[in-house]
């Protein structure tokens, strides 16, 4: 049984709307980079479920290596998920190929990102907008620098004839709903009650859909009686739901206080309330309830006292994906078009940090290679 809810946030959001978590300051739109070098330490994928590359610039390019622009979308840098992913892929780069790189934060309200495109574009050979939200701005940008490389993640950058929009333009894409349906059976596999929750941080427009339908598939081919409970904080145009972990834990206690007991997010900087709600609804029911991280390895990235209640995460290998279209920028291979992040090459999976999954790794790999072979197709929309 699958029930759906859309729940608006609620309380006095900001004139400006989307408030940007982790960044040093409001105004400030340029991060630093010696306090990034301080961050948590990336993530990695663990055992089997780490993501491989296959980048043309694995071994250090002769001469010198390109610069490269990075903006980050809603939340910037310490989001503890998909902007820190990308970071940790550019911080690979600096130490794999040599890339010089600057870091920038867009305003509160995103109107700024044409502007921070046209700036990073003035200073380095590649231009990278993290989220799809840069999409438009980056054909404009692309057209007013023809000899500068753009690649756009979550975006296909493919126009309604599946041609690239632009010469020098990039679209770097995952196949979310294939490593959800993993993390899917895992949260079927572990409930004990029988209901599940998703917790999605915006909806109606059809990414974080992907995300939902994944689980819900996953969950359902374990055990087609499992009741699913998805409910959203926020619905598009406001993006808010990216960066509001109280009302991501409101949301949570209240499905846990429902009786589900594995709750999968994908909320962005939002997921951390999800996690201090698992540990809050576990100290005061003294029955322990489980979360589910996203993007990360979000057990490697949280705080020590809640990663026993992280039971895995789906895994969104942007770091791959960013280190590798740098790589293919410095080493002459770039092209237009989009680059899609599979199952078959590892650009998405789950983890297996903390040992709480591995009862049941068998099973999650045997539902992998399905995936891969065509024999199981997950959906991209919600039932």
């Amino acid at each position: 049984m699958i029930k759906s809810k859309q729940m608006l946030a609620f309380g006095v959001v900001a004139a400006l709307g989307l408030v940007a978590c982790g960044s040093d300051s409001d105004s400030d739109t340029e991060t630093d980079t010696t306090e990034a070098e301080a961050e948590t330490d990336t993530t990695e994928a663990a055992g089997d479920t780490t993501a491989t590359t296959e980048a043309a610039g694995d071994d250090a390019p002769s001469g010198d290596a390109i610069s490269v622009g990075l903006t980050y979308d809603i939340g910037g840098r310490g989001d503890q998920s998909f902007n820190d992913s990308a970071f940790a892929g550019i911080e690979r780069a600096e130490a794999e190929l040599g890339t010089a790189y600057t870091d920038l934060v867009p305003n509160d309200d995103g109107s700024d990102r044409g502007e921070l495109l046209q700036l990073q574009a003035d200073e380095n050979a590649l231009v990278i907008g993290v989220g799809f939200l840069f999409a438009d701005e980056v054909v404009e940008a692309a057209g007013n620098n023809p000899d500068t490389m753009f690649a756009v993640v979550d975006d296909a950058m493919l126009d309604e004839e599946g041609n690239p929009r632009c010469e020098n333009c990039a679209g770097l894409t995952f196949a979310e709903e294939q490593g959800s349906f993993l993390v899917g059976a895992a949260a079927a596999l572990q409930s004990e009650t029988g209901t599940i929750g998703f917790l999605g941080g915006v909806s109606g427009f059809g990414l974080i859909e992907k995300f939902e339908a994944g689980f819900q598939a996953g969950a359902l081919a374990v055990n087609p009686d499992i009741e699913i409970v998805a409910q959203y904080i926020t619905a598009a145009p406001d993006f808010d739901g990216f960066t509001a972990p109280d009302r991501a834990r409101e949301i949570a206690l209240s499905m846990y206080a429902d009786g589900a007991d594995v709750v999968y997010h994908a909320a962005g900087g939002s997921g951390s309330g999800l996690f201090e709600a698992a540990k809050e609804q576990s100290d005061s029911s003294g029955t322990k309830v489980w979360a589910i991280g996203v993007d990360s390895d979000q057990y490697n990235t949280t705080d020590p006292e809640l990663q026993e209640f992280i039971l895995t995460s789906m895994l969104k290998r942007v770091d791959n994906a960013v280190f590798e279209i740098t790589a293919a920028a410095n080493d002459g291979s770039f092209a237009a078009g989009q680059t899609v992040y599979d199952l078959s090459v590892d650009g998405v999976g789950y983890s297996t940090s903390g040992g709480f999954v591995d009862a049941y790794v068998d099973q999650l790999e045997e539902f992998k290679a399905q995936i891969i072979d065509g024999t199981i197709e997950v959906p991209t929309e919600p039932s």
